[in-house]
């Protein structure tokens, strides 16, 4: 068992802990909150140890989460790297992309394994349709969510976007060619609906629609390639593939049969992955233990984290001109 620790008990962080306090494969030994008050409550009401010093939590621990707010995530990240600890570290990854290529290299030298937590990774609609999505060159993603206060001291784009992000740029093997983007604040001093028009180099083109003031919340993407059309609804935890193949000679009354213009039959196959259920935090949690343990690649490296951070920042700049 990896021996384990929290900083940032907030809202998220209380979750993680509880997980980290369930999973086999770590061990939790404590946690830090820069807000004693709550964490000298949090021990008293559910047992954790709290560290009121970090680096000696630090100095007990093979792996810290950081579950701080976003702008503490580098000098936590920085403290544990000093101490070749390992790190699992919420999305966004850092601050500014200077902080987050800064982590990396110092990962790389000092061969400590970090992760970022993009949490959509592991949704379960998302695994189950991983393997149909193949080159897809129009997608379509809406993420919607009634207003929340919390969050909005940033952009919709690093609040709710990134996950969708991270999820394009994981599935478009190729190099983003231009963004054009546009955002609203309505609510709050920061936007908090934006659309995102991201053309890769491949040709593939992605319209993303992130909002946090609707009336009901969403969260599908839909993709579009040759012969197929894939839907996932993360929300949901649903996902429907719908597929085209040359018509049989003797199709039976049930299949959908479709011609074009110029005459091509084709049938039409709904195909509905078999979605297996998890719980997305606890599994990115151990899938990192594994990762440590049998000496393997991180599902969402911090150049991963990078790289949706590098897009992110270029939206949020498009959309404060």
């Amino acid at each position: 068992m990896l021996k384990a620790g929290l900083v940032g008990a907030g809202h998220l962080g209380k979750i993680h802990l509880k997980l980290l306090q369930q999973s086999a494969k770590y061990e939790l030994i404590g946690f830090h909150d820069a807000d004693a008050e709550n964490g000298r409550k949090l021990e008293k009401e559910l047992g954790y140890r709290f560290f009121e010093n970090v680096e000696e939590l630090l100095d007990q621990i093979d792996v810290l989460d950081i579950v701080t707010p976003t702008l503490y995530h580098y000098d936590y990240a920085l403290k544990a790297i000093s101490k070749n600890v390992h790190f699992f570290i919420e999305k966004p990854v850092t601050q500014t992309l200077a902080q987050a290529q800064d982590l990396v290299q110092q990962c790389e030298a000092r061969g400590i394994y970090a992760q970022v937590g993009h949490v959509e990774r592991y949704n379960p609609a998302f695994i189950g349709t991983k393997e149909f999505i193949k080159n897809p060159m129009f997608i379509e993603i809406h993420r919607l969510a009634e207003f929340n206060p919390r969050g909005t001291d940033v952009s919709v784009v690093l609040d709710l976007m990134i996950h969708d992000l991270d999820i394009l740029l994981s599935i478009v093997k190729s190099k983003v060619k231009a963004i054009h983007a546009s955002g609203v604040s309505v609510v709050s001093k920061s936007p908090d609906i934006c659309n995102a028009r991201i053309e890769f180099e491949n040709g593939c083109v992605a319209n993303l629609t992130t909002s946090r003031i609707s009336m009901k919340s969403m969260r599908k993407s839909r993709f579009f390639q040759q012969d197929a059309y894939i839907s996932v609804d993360f929300l949901e935890k649903k996902a429907e593939v719908i597929r085209m193949r040359p018509a049989p000679e003797n199709p039976s009354g049930f299949d959908m049969i479709i011609e074009n213009a110029e005459g091509e039959k084709n049938q039409i196959l709904f195909e509905y992955p078999k979605i297996q259920a998890n719980n997305a935090i606890l599994d990115e949690l151990e899938s990192f233990a594994d990762s440590i343990n049998e000496n393997k690649k991180v599902e969402v490296s911090l150049e991963d984290g990078t790289e949706a951070l590098k897009v992110a920042l270029e939206i949020v700049r498009l959309i404060s001109k």
